[in-house]
């Protein structure tokens, strides 16, 4: 209810804002942070470095996605094309013979090649179960 000020024949309310409760609360919050802050632990977040990366793969199998979305398959200096739903089973055949995390897949594709068949070309493999996928990107200048 607002306080009412009773000067001379009428009465008005008065238009003003009591600070005071404000300035106790800004207080004891200001109490609160400064005893728990030194009780609180700092947190440890362990960032990857640049010498610390996996051994490089042994063997590394190049899925080209043309213009035409023709895709073909580089593996050790030989290419084949490859339609879509047999990529899977060609490069789990040429990863099989590696052992578990020797080999990965790199996917490169033409700057024109509409974004989602690359999507379907990554969603093929990791339903395969190709454990490392990563895409070739070239930097133009």
């Amino acid at each position: 209810m607002p306080a009412v000020a009773s000067r001379g024949r009428g009465r008005r309310t008065i238009n003003e804002i009591n600070m005071v409760p404000f300035i106790d609360v800004m207080l004891v919050l200001l109490i609160i942070f400064m005893v728990t802050a030194p009780l609180i632990a700092p947190s440890m977040i362990d960032l990857p470095s640049v010498g610390r990366g996996a051994k490089p793969p042994e063997q590394v199998v190049q899925v080209l996605i043309r213009k035409d979305e023709g895709i073909d398959v580089r593996i050790n200096d030989q290419t084949m094309t490859v339609p879509l739903p047999d990529l899977a089973g060609i490069v789990t055949q040429a990863q099989s013979s590696r052992p578990a995390g020797s080999s990965a897949v790199i996917i490169a594709a033409d700057r024109n090649v509409k974004y989602e068949v690359v999507v379907k070309v990554m969603d093929t493999l990791q339903r395969a179960g190709v454990q490392r996928v990563g895409l070739s990107v070239q930097v133009t200048k």
